[in-house]
């Protein structure tokens, strides 16, 4: 196989914000496999939360093509668990490829991917909308420029989150889904949970840092909203020790390493009753059908990366409002435009 690794930038409509800061402009890596004539392209959008980086990760991706190049991609696992170990577990390294394998395996065989998984391409969850953090006017705005949307995520973590979301509330009868990105104290998430509950909240997302894990469980034993993970939901080997924690997690392919370790989250929150969110960075259709293709195993869907983005290089799932069309093209379905 051939690799080549590139950073891609991705401008966006808005000022994109959550609590912890804003970016105008998404750097994403894109990666692709060539053997046979057939090119498989994957993606990955490093988490600065993570201590993670553009540069960093091409780097990476790049230092591994001379290895690649005398490996089977049809013997992908071991071959992707290879590549863990050799990008010391840079799971955005380990995502990129492990959806470039997926792509060329099913342009090779012919089939889409949620084919070769066994699944059917509908019906989908609907996906949300998000609107980031800005001034309440200006927040009210871009929901106006989204009234034809049913479900809209809301990033909070301000001194005036109730405010933002009653201001909100007035203007839609949207299901509306808040996610404060660890911005919140245990009691502040409690007291904030039945405000927002009573303004119609669906659920929240992530509202303390990560390191306060053990914190969650008075949280979840007092909340009157259900509560999903996002920075405590990373991998399969998170998924047990939150039961009892959030009612649910999401998933997102960059921080679990891509299709297969999803796959295995999926499994395991199902095991252990958690509701299940496929979510995304601000990412292109290329990574953002990847996680669609999955869309039929779980409840919840936050993909919306394409709705964000001024200027997608990649064509693949399409949007009819909230509703996801998965492609029918081979592998991910993905075609540059």
């Amino acid at each position: 196989m051939k690799l080549t690794a590139r950073i891609e930038q991705l401008p966006l409509h808005d000022k994109f914000t959550i609590s912890r800061g804003s970016t105008e402009v998404s750097e994403t890596v894109i990666v692709e496999l060539t053997k046979d004539g057939v090119v498989g392209r994957g993606e990955a959008l490093p988490i600065s939360y993570y201590g993670l980086g553009p540069t960093e990760t091409q780097a990476r991706l790049e230092a591994l093509g001379p290895w690649l190049s005398r490996q089977d991609p049809w013997a992908f696992r071991p071959l992707l668990e290879e590549v863990s170990a050799r990008s010391d577990g840079d799971s955005s390294v380990v995502c990129a490829l492990d959806l470039a394998l997926h792509d060329w395996v099913g342009k090779k065989l012919g089939t889409p991917l949620y084919r070769w998984l066994g699944l059917r391409p509908h019906p989908l969850p609907e996906t949300s909308f998000t609107i980031g953090i800005d001034s309440v006017e200006n927040m009210v705005e871009k929901l106006r420029r989204a009234s034809s949307l049913p479900i809209i995520k809301v990033k909070l973590g301000t001194d005036r989150d109730l405010e933002i979301i009653t201001a909100l509330r007035r203007e839609t009868s949207a299901t509306l889904r808040v996610d404060a990105n660890c911005g919140w104290t245990p009691r502040e998430t409690i007291e904030k949970s039945h405000a927002l509950a009573a303004l119609g909240v669906e659920f929240i997302e992530q509202p303390l840092a990560a390191e306060a894990l053990d914190d969650m469980e008075e949280v979840f034993a007092h909340s009157a909203l259900p509560l999903f993970a996002d920075e405590n939901s990373v991998g399969p080997a998170d998924v047990p020790q939150l039961c009892g924690r959030f009612h649910g997690i999401n998933i997102k392919l960059v921080k679990c390493g891509g299709i297969r370790p999803a796959l295995r989250m999926i499994d395991l929150a199902r095991m252990f009753d958690l509701k299940i969110m496929l979510g995304c960075m601000v990412e292109s259709s290329l990574a953002i059908t990847a996680a669609a293709h999955l869309a039929p195993l779980v409840d919840y869907l936050d993909l919306d990366g394409p709705l964000l983005v001024a200027k997608d290089p990649f064509r693949g799932v399409e949007y009819e409002g909230a509703k996801l069309r998965l492609p029918s093209g081979p592998g991910l379905g993905v075609e540059p435009r």
